[in-house]
């Protein structure tokens, strides 16, 4: 059985981080710093000098090629390892093909006995890929990075994915856990600091390395792309239309005319080639046009609203932050690049 030990026992936790071929060496290596950073760095830990025991783990101990072609040390073979209390696996490298199931039978099957013995199983960004294989999130929620959202609902139908969400803590124990798109796991790491530590050490941690917590959700960094691959050419060809007229005034009204379908006709089949209504449609364009403008320019939120399509500036601030998560303004002091990188 693992340990469990901390807040904030002297057995420090052990922490297996682990190495497959698939893996992204900016996340597993960071992980791995901030992991450690307690002892590294020598921030004061109460109860222990060393909370986290962090070990690189694969099928092999030695040296493993990840993703990128970068080598990295693996410390210790799982077939050496009979328990944990906090398993880890980081972003995995999704290629063309996409994820093939099947692949490392052996790592399921020991993340299997890692949990039945206690452990939480945590993932960053894709690496929830893996973890889904063990069966052990069907019919509980997950995230996942928005851009492999659609081929993870595919793959394991079983499991609510949420996208748009930093981190979801899920399990009878909240042993099962995942992080979002990419630099998420900062967030899981200073959790997993947070949980078994205590609040004060993750906040050091966190102004130690300058992590910050994604508060705002992912939502305001999902672009939106409608669906074209519905087959229905007179859909189709009204978003395309779109695509360049959705700031003309009654949009909707334009592309029911053009497309010589019943109103009602022309609406249940859009909504059902896009999954989305034809004016919720228009609205999420003319945000992402507005969102760039925001990144871009230096231009007054009334001008953009306007120039999206949106005489009423009130309206669009609404309608911007019920889209987005953040008021125009939050958003351009976030996305826009700095003045000196320009």
């Amino acid at each position: 059985m693992s340990r469990q030990a901390n807040q904030n026992g002297s057995v420090p936790l052990r922490v297996c981080l682990l190495a497959l071929p698939d893996a992204v060496i900016s996340t597993l290596a960071g992980i791995y710093d901030v992991m450690n950073g307690v002892s590294m760095m020598g921030i004061a830990c109460p109860g222990t000098e060393y909370p986290f025991k962090v070990e690189i783990v694969g099928e092999e101990a030695g040296l493993l090629r990840l993703a990128s072609g970068v080598p990295i040390e693996v410390q210790c073979s799982i077939d050496e390892i009979p328990a944990c209390d906090i398993l880890i696996v980081p972003s995995v490298l999704l290629r063309p093909g996409g994820w093939q199931t099947g692949r490392y039978p052996r790592l399921v099957d020991w993340i299997v006995r890692m949990h039945d013995g206690g452990a939480r199983l945590c993932s960053a960004c894709s690496g929830v890929f893996l973890l889904a294989e063990t069966g052990l999130f069907d019919g509980r929620d997950a995230t996942v990075h928005f851009g492999y959202a659609d081929q993870f609902a595919a793959c394991y139908p079983a499991i609510q994915i949420h996208p748009e969400r930093v981190l979801v803590i899920s399990g009878t124990r909240e042993d099962l856990i995942s992080s979002g798109a990419s630099n998420t796991w900062h967030d899981l790491v200073l959790y997993l600091i947070a949980h078994h530590i205590g609040a004060t050490v993750a906040q050091e941690v966190a102004r130690m390395f300058a992590l910050q917590w994604h508060r705002d959700g992912l939502t305001p960094y999902m672009i939106f792309e409608g669906r074209n691959d519905h087959g229905d050419a007179e859909i189709l060809n009204a978003q395309e239309w779109l695509s360049t007229n959705f700031s003309i005034a009654n949009p909707v009204d334009e592309m029911i005319r053009r497309s010589k379908l019943a109103e009602r006709t022309f609406k249940r089949r859009f909504a059902d080639a896009t999954g989305i209504a034809p004016l919720a449609y228009v609205q999420r364009l003319r945000i992402e046009d507005a969102k760039r403008r925001l990144e871009r320019t230096d231009s007054p939120v009334d001008e953009i609203s306007w120039r999206v399509g949106y005489e009423d500036a009130a309206f669009f601030r609404r309608l911007f932050k019920r889209t987005t998560g953040m008021t125009p303004g939050a958003y351009r002091r976030r996305f826009q690049i700095p003045e000196f990188a320009r």
